[in-house]
């Protein structure tokens, strides 16, 4: 099958195709380049039946995926379905229909077709091209899981840096001398503004091809044999002739013939006649008028030195032709009666409405003599009907004399016919009878030199002829280096896959066995911790026996590392977003890193991760014809978390979301221009800058060092922003979250991400000198204690516990150092999408989380102590975000910004009386030391 199980609608696609953008979904930077995307308008067929034929398809490839979407049009949100190009294999016949190649999948064949072959084959190339891209990118070990079926977004940030850590340094030798030969094969391929992003926006590239489309559709379904056209189809195809013209491809400066022009003043009839059927039928240009095929030069009185072969073709092709005309003539005979008939009834029904008392029925006959006899026996009433029945009369005078001529060119033609036909017979049996000499002597080993048909010069080929054949050649050749390169590329790959595969088995194998180590190792831990110790002092087997598993349990296994195919090892040095996992001094304290780094590993291979994955991977898919846009699917989407191969873009789209209206008010550069004015002019704020950036993110090997990368751009950032907003400057914790954007974003858009969070998510005082926003933002998680978490705000304020003092960290910097970087990102995806209330419900789910061990805990002291290590504790995302998402319903903005309203005029109110208070007791201390101040003599001060 050809892709026939597309499930489609019939209805015809918009001449007018424009590109257009969600209102939402403004311009980001990195987003995917126009002019380099393989993307156009391809023909595949679809349907099944009758209805099976080509209809044209935006198709745009997917380099992550390697799938080739096709789309109805390219505005569409969703595919109608895709190919998968990395097992495919590629093919076309040089014979067959120009443009036309399939694509083969597993269990799938789909057929395309191309609008050229220039076209088509760079199709081809540009597919071959993507496919080994792809499967070298997945053998160089470049992808994050082999789990996963599609290839990350390209990274920005500083995480893009650990990628590249674990990509092949170079190529190996066997895959260079593969591209080698591989561009041996090549063919030099272009087509130039019939593929890219901009033949979207063209309307003239499909339009004439989707009208021949949708005509050659409407003749489908209505093929002759099937009952005579309804009124209703007639009188359509009347109002829309120039569209059946241009369906039908005849030029718009034919002459046409327009019988409706005499029948303008008839708008009384009461019948509603065709007059499209025949005088608007598109008409196929005559016989006589273009040079047929077989006509090379040779008349049917050639002299008979000529060969008899070339006689014999001749003849056929010109008694085809009259054959052919003889078919149209007739066709146009019975349209001209049929035409005839109409306008006898037209005449019938206008004289039955001039007469209608004394009308009597009068037979018309079918033939246009007995119409033409004479005028219809009636009286006329208006002048402007007896006007009106003479230009009947008339046009069926015409229209006779014009059916006789027609008769007698038919007549003559039979005559020729006939003719033709004896000539046929007789050159047949002429050449009957040479062939009988010619076999006679070959027998006798002779051949005769009088025999013109065949000398060399009479054998040889027609420069037309010479012209065809070098034409076949070229496109053998290029087929044939198509077809080589193609099996080339396929047995590299399948050798490729084979040798994967092998690694694989054996990897599988050699986790087998360390498994059944660890189940072994367990079991003689438990037996010996199953036996009683006599004494402490005394070495038991047991304790040997633990402390030989923990010494294995520290000792990094670095052969999986060496091995470039793999990830790296669950429990390396540093995780993937460059924070370091495992400490270096204490013992225990490693053990506990490394036992909680394999949890988290586990969790994350859990069925609900792998789901939120493809709900992601799906998603996307929809984005390739479109940008991302605000949806309930993509707030849901967002509430997951998003996967760590898609959030620098998905961060990217989120930042500049929110800061479109401030970056469409500065002028290009601007933030190069706020860097220059830093290094021009010394800022109030950069010398606690400089101070900060050695204590952000100690534990992250991007800024673990002077000459790290990620201090340098962080000292951009900070130093820009302090120019930007003069009211802030600068405040101990923007440092931190300046550094987590940089993770996932390049510098600028890092620029941008502190902007948004500053000056878009949290309120004006936030972080002031008062700091008087994160304040009020305390004050308004305790009345939600209060109400979602009566229990525990009961117990905290039995024991007397300010939990404050530990969470006016989480909402100045988003959480950061307080969770494990897991769980941060997915707090950050949804904070940069939805805003600041998403701290409040963490804040609260993470109280939920642990409400038990709180309300166990009955000291002040161990409360506290608690409360500041207790985040670094919870491992399982899914359980959080549940909480935060579901937990704590109904949670309205609306109720956070009324409290937040209330308790700032607490707030100023208190602040104010604390500064009158200051100021008071500055001025009692400056009196009070005024007259205690008594002056001392020589002697006093000696002693």
């Amino acid at each position: 099958m050809h892709g026939g199980n597309e499930s489609e609608a019939n209805s015809p696609q918009s001449s007018t195709i424009a590109a257009t953008k969600s209102p939402e979904a403004p311009d980001i930077e990195g987003a995917r380049d126009e002019g380099s995307q393989l993307c156009g308008y391809l023909n595949k067929v679809v349907g099944k039946g009758p209805l099976r034929g080509f209809k044209s398809r935006w198709f745009v490839y997917d380099p992550r995926t390697c799938y080739l979407y096709y789309f109805k049009t390219p505005q569409d949100a969703l595919p109608l379905g895709h190919i998968e190009i990395a097992d495919a294999s590629f093919c076309y016949d040089v014979e067959g229909e120009e443009g036309q190649f399939e694509i083969r999948t597993s269990g799938k064949e789909f057929l395309l077709k191309a609008p050229s072959g220039q076209v088509m084959r760079y199709w081809l190339q540009q597919l071959q091209q993507m496919r080994w891209e792809f499967c070298t990118a997945r053998g160089s070990g470049c992808r994050d899981s082999w789990s996963s079926p599609t290839l990350p977004h390209p990274h920005s940030g500083l995480v893009a840096r650990n990628a590249e850590a674990f990509a092949l340094a170079k190529r190996s030798d066997t895959v260079e001398k593969v591209e080698k030969v591989r561009s041996d094969f090549a063919v030099e391929t272009s087509a130039e503004g019939q593929v890219g992003a901009h033949t979207a926006r063209s309307p003239t590239a499909n339009l004439n091809r989707s009208f021949k489309q949708w005509g050659t559709e409407l003749r489908n379904s209505f093929r002759p044999g099937r009952g005579g056209e309804s009124k209703s189809s007639a009188s359509y195809r009347v109002r829309s002739g120039d569209w059946e013209m241009a369906a039908t491809g005849i030029p718009q400066d034919a002459p046409r013939k327009t019988p409706t022009e005499t029948h303008k003043n008839s708008s009384g009839s009461a019948f509603t006649f065709d007059l499209g059927r025949g005088s608007l039928r598109p008409r196929r240009p005559s016989l006589r008028d273009r040079t047929a095929l077989g006509r090379l030069g040779r008349t049917a009185d050639a002299p008979p030195s000529e060969c008899n072969g070339s006689k014999v073709s001749q003849t056929e092709l010109r008694l085809q032709s009259q054959e052919e005309e003889l078919t149209l003539l007739r066709e146009e005979m019975a349209s001209y009666k049929e035409l005839v008939r109409v306008l006898q009834q037209s005449l019938k029904a206008s004289q039955m409405e001039r007469s209608p008392a004394d009308a009597t029925p009068r037979d018309l006959s079918d033939t246009p003599q007995d119409v033409s006899g004479g005028p219809p026996n009636v009286t006329a009433d208006t002048p402007e009907e007896d006007e009106r029945a003479r230009a009947l009369r008339g046009q069926l005078e015409r229209l006779a004399a014009e059916k006789e001529g027609l008769q007698g060119e038919v007549v003559a033609l039979q005559g020729r016919m006939g003719q033709i036909s004896e000539q046929l017979a007789m050159l047949l049996d002429t050449i009957q009878d040479k062939d009988r000499i010619i076999m006679r002597l070959s027998q006798q080993g002779g051949a005769s030199p009088a025999a013109d048909c065949t000398s060399p010069a009479s054998l040889a080929p027609e420069p037309q002829e010479l012209d065809k054949l070098r034409d076949s050649l070229q496109g053998y050749k290029s087929q044939n280096k198509f077809l080589n390169k193609e099996i080339l590329e396929l047995s590299v790959l399948r050798r490729s896959a084979e040798s994967r595969e092998k690694v694989l088995e054996a990897k599988y194998v050699s986790l087998e066995a360390k498994l059944c180590q660890v189940e072994s190792k367990y079991l003689v831990l438990l037996q010996e911790v199953k036996n009683p110790v006599c004494s402490s002092s005394e070495q038991s087997p047991a304790r040997e026996v633990i402390c030989r598993l923990l010494e294995d349990a520290l000792q990094v296994d670095s052969s999986e590392e060496e091995n470039p195919i793999f990830k790296p090892h669950p429990v390396s040095e540093y995780d993937v977003y460059g924070f370091k996992t495992v400490p270096e001094d204490d013992e225990e304290e490693r053990l506990m890193a490394k036992a909680r780094a394999l949890d988290l590993h586990s969790l994350s291979l859990t069925n609900q991760e792998v789901s939120v994955g493809v709900r992601w991977e799906n998603y996307l898919a929809g984005t390739v014809t479109r940008e991302m846009a605000r949806s309930p699917e993509l707030k849901a989407l967002m509430r997951s978390g998003v996967p760590h191969e898609h959030r620098s873009k998905v961060w990217r789209w989120c930042v500049a979301l929110h800061t479109g209206k401030f970056r469409e008010a500065v002028p290009p550069g601007y933030y190069e221009g706020l860097l220059a004015k830093a290094r021009e002019k010394q800022n109030p704020a950069s010398k606690q800058i400089e101070l900060d950036l050695m204590r952000t993110l100690p534990n992250n090997k991007h800024y673990s060092c002077p000459s790290s990368e990620g201090v340098q751009k962080l000292r951009n950032i900070l130093l820009a922003f302090s120019w930007r907003n003069h009211d802030i400057g600068y405040c101990q914790g923007l440092n931190r979250l300046a550094a987590i954007a940089l993770l996932y974003l390049e510098e600028e858009n890092a620029f941008w991400c502190l902007v948004t969070i500053v000056e878009v998510f949290m309120p004006r005082d936030y972080y002031t000198k008062t700091l008087l926003g994160s304040q009020v933002d305390q004050r308004v998680l305790k009345d939600l204690m209060t109400e979602k978490l009566p229990r525990l705000h009961a117990h905290f304020e039995l024991h007397k516990v300010d939990f404050s003092l530990i969470t006016f960290n989480w909402f100045l910097v988003v959480f950061v150092d307080s969770l494990v970087s897991d769980i941060l990102f997915k707090i950050w995806d949804a904070f940069l999408y939805e805003g600041p209330k998403i701290i409040f419900r963490f804040a609260l789910a993470l109280f939920k989380y642990s409400e038990e061990d709180f309300l166990r805990l009955q000291d002040p002291t161990t409360i506290f102590k608690h409360l500041r290590t207790f985040t670094h504790d919870i491992l399982d995302s899914r359980k959080l975000m549940a909480l935060a998402f579901q937990g704590m319903n109904p949670f309205p903005l609306r109720l956070i910004q009324n409290r937040r309203s209330f308790h700032l005029e607490r707030v100023r109110l208190e602040l104010t009386e604390l500064e009158n208070i200051r100021l008071t007791f500055l001025r009692e201390r400056e009196s009070t030391t005024l007259h205690d101040r008594v002056p001392l003599s020589d002697d006093d001060e000696d002693n």
